[in-house]
This record gives structure tokens, C-alpha cells and sequence, in this order.
């Protein structure tokens, strides 16, 4: 069942996921309005939520162009539906200006309250957060309603298992919990009904499936992020308050942005095609030339938006790892392509030298051990090898040594990639590299390598001493699902198991 859950989560990108779940709970809120099971005019909901999206649309093509950068489309209908679920459907012609004043302060914050082009505070929270400290209007939050908290967990437990973020939302949940139990004891209030009360009948869920995940304002390393959602579970906490003066959830979300952006890297770049180079018959290497060395460690990776005309319903931004090391003055992406490629790869495709390309929100935790000594596995499948290629460059460039072996699984030998690096660092580093294919109809006669899918036979065969290693899993889905079960049948834990981040297909 839960391969299943996967492969469809696979075949969508982050932020569409996010805006057909908004868009599933404003239907069911509308259904059930209609029903009377909520009491909201559903056409006032329905009204709601169109004006806000054209608000957020319009607010942000006009600054997109003020700013002369690609307009991120899934993320302004994200924003317009979370205020949507947060402010109280239209009651009278007298609230659109609030719903106006909300929503284009959200899309202003993008390009107003930023750093180095790096947005500091959550849109939506931003919103709300101005509005009530200027003109005294805050969100009803009316999302949180014990009717609606089965289709906001359901939903939202999906967009944690696309995104990876469970630890990080159980931190926050646990910290939310503790708070208010620990809280209640002083004002004599029993601590189970009270934390029974706030888990119902407040937004927590909704508040950390959409706001504590947003990514470009989380930390990037999962060390943070869990003290992150602790330190916005326990603000979020409903007694929590500096005298009259209460933490409301979207003041929660701002400090936990304030220290997002004191541990995240600060870089947004806007690069411009160095080269691109065909590796393979369907990968390509894309070279960029950044005004500066950017900082990161191998195997990290970056969101990159590339602004096209008519992008499809998979957007402008995707997730790529690192190829190049941080040794190197150029960054490099190794991207593999489709014959039903989505709008954004067949873009990329196009890209010629000079094109530009956005890349941001630095992330990732699939990094060598600081322990020098420790022997790993680096298993990948096509152009999973990205992140291996960063590695092992950096241990070229930097002289080191360690234990390394490399199992790299491809169809066929022309479909082998940065196998230049790979062979040197046998030569200079005595990194062990097995090549593997699993078609043998077309083998060169000169063929050294294996023939076959990685096996336990071949693994207790290459790296006898498997059990004591670290092992690092990389490529699609299904192929890391694969190599996930051979460890499996060796007897290897899952705490000696690392995966590279993957957002999916599209």
C-alpha cells in the first residue's frame, strides 16, 4: 500500500500536491457548508477564495514584472487558499478590502521582506501577521474544526510523506503537546481536556502540514529542522503570551522563519549556461558559472526555477542535486530527460549558453560521515550518480582518502556518466568501482564490468564487510526501493541506510 501511495506521490511535484490538497479541503468545507454541517455560506467560501486567488494572481505578476523575475504560478494559488482556510469566508462587501490588503501583502512579502533575494517569512503568515498589527485584523483560523481534522490529516500526512518531513511535524507536534500540558498546570486547568481541546479544536495539524513545511523558510539540514518545529511547537502553544500580548500561530511561524534564515544558507543565484554537455543518450550536464563559490557540502541539493513561457500544471521549479563538487568554480546539474518530458525540462532542454536559471534554498542531509574511517557504499542507479560524481570530485580535489566503494547500476555501458571521475579516484584514491549493466544483449566485446541487477550475492561478493558500512542509495524510486529490500535480505539496519532526496518524475 504504501509503494503504491509513493509511486502516485512520485509522479507529482511538491507544490502541485500542496495546491490539490488546499483545493480538496476547500471543496469538502464547501460541501459540507452546503449541508449545514459547517456553518459558512458556501458561495461566500467559494467567493472567497476566487477573489483571493485573483488578488495573489494579479498582486504577483504585477511585482514579477516590477522585478523582472519568472512569477512562480503554484505557489500564488498556495498562498491565495491557505488565507482562504485561515480568514473567515465573506460576511459583507466590507471584508474585501481585507481579503484584498491580505493577499497582496502576501505576494508583496515575496519580493519586499528579502534578503539577498531570499524571502524571510512565510507569505501567508506575513499576511496575516501586518494585517493585525496595523489595521487589527486577524485570521479566524476556521480550518481548525474538529468536522474538517480527518481530511486535514489525511491530506496533510501525504504532503509530509512527499516532502520528508515527518520528523520535523512529529518535533512540533510532541512540543505543541508538552506545552500545553506543562502550561494548563498553573491555571488549574485539567492538562488532558485542555490538550484534547487544542488538537481539535485549533489548527495545529493544518497549522504544521502547510506552515511548518513551507520549504524556502525551513532549515535545511534535518538537525535544525527538528529544532525548528520544536521551537514552533512550543510558541504555538495557546497559553504562551508576554503579558496580555498572545503568540498567535502565524507569530509562531515568523520567529521559527527569523531562525530559518539565521542557519540556512543565504544564497539565491541567478546563473547564467556555462554549457551543456550530452553525457548519455538521454542526460545532460548543465554548467553554470556563479558570480561567486557558493558553499555546500556533496550530495546537497537545490530548488531551480526556470521561468518558460505556458509552463504545464508541474510548473517552473524543480529539485536537483549538486554534481559538482565545492571545490569547483562552476555548478553542474546532471539532468536526466523523457520522451514525455514535462514544460520545464523541455525548457531546459532549449537552455543556450547565456540562458538563466534561478537556484535556491541550498538542503539535504545525504552527506559523507565526518568520521574519515568509517568504510560506505555508494549505490546508484542512472543519473542517481549525481550525487556520488560531488563527492567523489571533493575527495579529488582535496586529496582525501576514505573507504569508498561505488556499485553504479546503469541499462546499458553508453549509459555510464562522469565514469572520467570515477576511474581516477580508483587510481589516485583507491575508491573501489563496480559498473554494472542489466542489458547484456549489446555488451562491448572489451566489457570489464558486471552483467546483472544488484544482488545480495553481488554486494557480499564486492564488499565482504558489508555489515560494518554505511550504505548510500541514489536514483529513481523504484530502483532505490530495490536496493532498500536486497540490503534488507543482508541482514543491513535501516539506521546504516541513507536515500537522496526525491521529488518526483515530473
Amino acid at each position: 500500500m504504501i509503494a503504491l501511495v509513493d509511486r502516485m506521490l512520485n509522479r507529482v511535484t511538491m507544490y502541485r500536491l500542496v495546491v490539490y490538497y488546499l483545493m480538496f479541503l476547500i471543496g469538502v468545507a464547501t460541501i459540507l457548508s452546503f449541508g449545514g454541517v459547517l456553518a459558512y455560506d458556501p458561495f461566500a467560501l467559494l467567493f472567497s477564495t476566487g477573489f483571493l486567488i485573483a488578488v495573489c494572481w494579479a498582486s504577483n505578476l504585477l511585482l514579477a514584472w516590477g522585478f523582472s523575475v519568472a512569477p512562480a504560478t503554484d505557489s500564488t494559488y498556495i498562498t491565495a487558499m491557505i488565507l482562504a482556510l485561515i480568514i473567515t469566508p465573506l460576511e459583507g462587501y466590507s471584508d474585501l478590502w481585507f481579503l484584498s490588503w491580505a493577499g497582496a501583502i502576501a505576494m508583496a512579502s515575496k519580493y519586499l521582506l528579502v534578503i539577498d533575494r531570499k524571502h524571510l517569512f512565510n507569505p501567508a503568515a506575513a499576511a496575516v501577521a501586518i494585517t493585525y498589527l496595523t489595521v487589527n485584523e486577524s485570521a479566524s483560523w476556521w480550518v481548525g474544526n474538529p468536522i474538517l481534522l480527518p481530511f486535514v490529516v489525511v491530506g496533510g500526512l501525504l504532503v509530509v510523506r512527499k516532502i520528508r518531513r515527518g520528523a520535523m511535524v512529529a518535533t512540533f507536534l510532541v512540543a505543541v503537546s508538552a506545552a500545553t500540558l506543562l502550561l494548563s498546570l498553573p491555571a488549574g486547568e485539567d492538562p488532558l481536556t485542555t490538550l484534547g481541546r487544542t488538537l481539535l479544536y485549533a489548527p495545529i495539524f493544518f497549522f504544521a502540514f502547510v506552515f511548518v513545511t513551507e520549504p524556502l523558510t525551513t532549515p535545511p539540514t534535518r538537525r535544525w529542522q527538528l529544532i525548528y518545529g520544536g521551537l514552533v511547537g512550543l510558541l504555538s502553544a495557546p497559553q504562551v503570551h508576554l503579558g496580555s500580548f498572545y503568540v498567535t500561530p502565524e507569530l509562531a511561524i515568523i520567529a521559527g522563519n527569523l531562525l530559518s534564515y539565521l542557519v540556512s544558507p543565504k544564497a539565491k543565484l541567478v546563473l547564467r549556461l556555462k554549457e551543456k554537455i550530452q553525457l548519455a543518450p538521454d542526460i545532460y550536464d548543465f554548467v553554470f558559472q556563479p558570480a561567486g563559490r557558493l558553499a555546500f557540502a556533496p550530495g546537497q541539493y537545490m530548488e531551480w526555477t526556470l521561468g518558460h513561457r505556458e509552463p504545464d500544471d508541474r510548473g517552473n521549479r524543480r529539485y536537483f542535486t549538486l554534481a559538482s563538487s565545492p571545490s569547483e568554480e562552476e555548478l553542474r546539474i546532471g539532468v536526466k530527460f523523457y520522451q514525455q518530458s514535462s514544460s520545464y525540462k523541455q525548457a531546459m532542454l532549449k537552455m543556450q549558453p547565456g540562458s538563466e536559471i534561478v537556484a535556491a534554498q541550498l538542503a539535504g542531509d545525504f552527506t559523507l560521515p565526518t568520521d574519515t574511517t568509517q568504510k560506505c557504499v555508494l549505490i546508484a542507479g542512472g543519473v542517481g550518480i549525481t550525487p556520488f560524481r560531488s563527492m567523489i570530485k571533493q575527495l579529488l580535489d582535496t586529496g582525501e582518502r576514505r573507504p569508498i566503494t561505488l556499485l553504479y547500476s546503469n541499462r546499458a555501458p553508453r549509459d555510464i556518466v562522469y565514469q572520467d571521475v570515477f576511474d581516477r579516484a580508483r587510481e589516485e584514491l583507491g575508491v573501489k568501482t563496480v559498473y554494472t549493466v542489466t542489458d547484456a544483449r549489446k555488451l562491448p566485446a572489451n566489457w570489464k564490468g558486471r552483467v546483472g541487477r544488484i544482488t545480495p550475492q553481488m554486494i557480499q561478493a564486492e564488499v565482504p564487510d558489508f555489515q560494518r558500512c554505511i550504505f548510500y542509495l541514489s536514483g529513481p524510486p523504484s530502483m532505490v526501493d530495490s536496493f532498500k529490500e536486497t540490503l534488507h535480505v543482508l541482514g543491513v539496519r535501516s539506521s546504516q541506510v541513507r536515500t537522496d532526496f526525491f521529488s518526483g518524475l515530473a
